[in-house]
């Protein structure tokens, strides 16, 4: 734990505590081993005390998130470069920074498909983020290329429920399948303003503090991880209030 931690826990064990630095020598001691015979009487304050220290720290980064989703809504909602999925002109916005390998992804891709069947009135911001290595960005630049054609939902359901490595053949036998012009794909692909539309979305992603993928918003909350149908709905019902 670092220096901080412990002073914080410290103080969240023996009231006084940080004001440690005040006392002599001989009170320092005094209160070393007050601490000590509390953590042998009474392990519990010890884990007590730890998770009041990590609650304090999560609601801080949900505090900062938060701000930094307020800061960037303009990009995260309302960017319309960005492909949606479901009601183009829904009440309820998810933004999903995915990542076209990822198996969480692929996980959430199912619930999210059956929230905006039975939920009309719900939009979904796709944010490629590629960042599980070369095949991944080899995924994102098809998909923002499939976007010109006005196509990029097909590809993106296609490349979800895949189960193999999203290569250029196989990037090129799914596009094909959606029928999508693979010659005028393949170009584009190597167009750098799609390279520079990734980039900017790896930026947004660090801005945010999201550690991986997938992560949703929703109003200002991060939701990480693949999270099921009801939560999906909960986090629906949520955001209409």
């Amino acid at each position: 734990m670092q220096r901080r931690g412990w002073m914080a826990l410290g103080a969240a064990l023996l009231p006084g505590a940080a004001t440690a630095q005040a006392l002599s020598q001989d009170q320092r001691a005094e209160v070393l081993r007050l601490l000590r015979q509390a953590l042998r009487e009474d392990p519990s304050i010890l884990r007590d005390a730890l998770a009041g220290l990590e609650q304090s720290e999560q609601a801080e980064r949900s505090s900062a998130q938060a701000a930094a989703i307020g800061a960037r809504a303009e990009l995260l909602f309302r960017d319309p470069s960005d492909p949606v999925k479901g009601n183009p002109q829904g009440r309820v916005t998810f933004v999903e920074f995915f990542d076209a390998r990822c198996g969480y992804c692929k996980q959430l891709h199912p619930a999210m498909d059956q929230l905006l069947q039975r939920e009309r009135d719900v939009r979904v911001v796709l944010k490629d983020l590629p960042i599980l290595g070369p095949n991944s960005l080899l995924a994102s630049r098809a998909l923002l290329a499939a976007q010109r054609q006005s196509l990029y939902v097909p590809l993106y359901d296609a490349l979800m429920r895949l189960r193999e490595e999203p290569t250029e053949a196989v990037l090129r036998r799914e596009a094909e399948r959606a029928r999508i012009d693979w010659t005028r794909l393949r170009r584009d692909m190597d167009d750098p303003s799609i390279q520079a539309r990734i980039a900017r979305n790896l930026e947004l992603a660090r801005a945010l503090d999201i550690q991986g993928t997938p992560a949703l918003i929703i109003g200002t909350t991060i939701v990480p991880g693949a999270v099921d149908l009801a939560e999906l709905q909960r986090l629906t019902a949520a955001a209409r209030g």
